[in-house]
Order: structure tokens, then sequence, then C-alpha cells
């Protein structure tokens, strides 16, 4: 076991898309960091059987669940899980999602319903089965990862913005409704992140002219984000409904 200071020993964290990229990068972190930590994942089973083994290794209390947060009988099987084995989630890390570039008037009425229930009802879904016990505790934390594109005009990704955008709304109203309850709700709105997902998205020439617009000279990674999550986690009792950008000073 590492002997480094672990401020979540004692909690329970749900990351949900865990398997890899931002949200492989936040499991290690909370784990890291003392929490039980459970890794969901959809389809990439390989990759979150890796990170399972790499923390175990490590000493660290964490498990590995397949679930798809936008079904309910899904989503009810993970908490249930989870809540047999270790308690109740108090800290949950909503970073599930896909994105779509697809001119508007091309995109199908699937893709719209693919993206929106992965991106926001998994997210609605994943609060409303945590909630309950975090009122009875009178303590929770939630965080939503969104997008810079969920507040800025995102041509070619519409469907991607708006999925962002009502994630958002959810946060802050959520953060409203449940501060009375001694839960803090927080989104995190990540610019342009050096992930596999960004890879196929942009050609090197693309890539370059994106890091010259940003004043860092630097694209985000995966640790920019997970070190915020621990932050709105640990050290953040009284940050309640915050949108975060996290751009490097790209959209100012």
């Amino acid at each position: 076991m590492a002997t480094q200071k672990q401020p979540l020993k004692g909690h329970i964290c749900l990351v949900t898309g865990a398997s890899r990229g931002i949200g492989a990068c936040i499991a290690r972190t909370v784990a890291a960091a003392g929490a039980s930590t459970v890794i969901n994942y959809r389809n990439s089973e390989l990759q979150a059987k890796i990170l399972l083994e790499e923390l175990q290794e490590k000493g660290y209390q964490v498990m590995a669940i397949k679930a798809d947060v936008s079904r309910s009988q899904e989503v009810e099987f993970m908490f249930a899980a989870i809540e047999q084995e270790w308690g109740s989630v108090d800290l949950l890390v909503n970073n599930a999602g896909i994105s779509l570039r697809r001119l508007f008037t091309e995109t199908s009425e699937e893709e719209w319903q693919q993206v929106m229930d992965i991106n926001l009802k998994g997210s609605f879904l994943c609060c409303r089965r945590a909630l309950p016990a975090m009122i009875r505790n009178r303590f929770g934390r939630i965080i939503n990862i969104a997008s810079i594109w969920g507040l800025r005009a995102a041509s070619c990704e519409v469907v991607y913005a708006a999925s962002k955008g009502g994630l958002i709304a959810l946060s802050r109203s959520l953060a409203a409704e449940m501060g009375p309850s001694g839960i803090t709700v927080n989104a995190i709105a990540p610019g342009p992140v050096d992930t596999e997902m960004l890879d196929h998205e942009l050609e090197e020439s693309d890539r370059k002219s994106l890091i010259d617009e940003i004043p860092l000279g630097r694209l985000a990674t995966p640790d920019d984000v997970a070190s915020l999550c621990l932050f709105l986690l640990t050290e953040s009792a009284y940050i309640n409904g915050q949108v975060i950008t996290l751009d490097g000073g790209w959209k100012i």
C-alpha cells in the first residue's frame, strides 16, 4: 500500500466510464487518495480489467462493474452490487460520455438519442440512485464531467454540445436542491484533452493549430481533470453549483 496522504479514506467513489482516458485517470487518482473505488465500464472490459489489476497490485480497494449507465436496470444492479460489498456511494463522478462530430442536418434521431442517453440520462440515473443515501447521511459529492462545448458554440458537434449543456443545467439545479442536505454538485467543463478520443477526431495539422490557440501552449491532460476532481472531492466543502472551465485559457 502506498504511504501517501489519503484524504478520501473511508469514502466510496463511483467513476462512470472509467476504463480508459479521463475516467481511468480519475479512478487512479481517487484510489490513490484512499477511496474505495468503483471502475464502471460498458464495452471496454479488457481495459477495465487491466486498470483493476494495476490498482489492486498497489494495494488499493477497487472493483470493476459493467453497466450501461443509460439503462436504469443496469444502474440499479451496479449500485446494489456496490452496497452489498462496501456500502453506499458518497462520491460520484459522472464521466461516461460519447462524442459525435456530424453536420446537424445529417444527424439521425437514433444518434441524437444515443448521445443524450449516455451523456445526460446516464448522469440523471446515477445521481437519482446515489442521492437517497447521501441525503440520509447528509453528505455527498457529485462531479459531472461536462465540456466547454456545453458553454460555447460547437459547429458540427451540436448534439454533443446540447447534451453537455443539459448536464451543466442539471448540475446547477441539483446543487440548489441538494445543498440543504450537505451535498455539493459541481461540473467540470474541459477544453480539448489529450486522449485517444481526440486523436481520432483531429489531424496532426489541426492539433498543432489548436495548441497554438491555447495560451498555456498545450492540451489538457487527463491528469489535469483528475487533479481538479480530487480538489472538488477533498478541499472544497463550500464550492457548490459551479461550472469550472479547464482549458488553459483557450476561451477566455
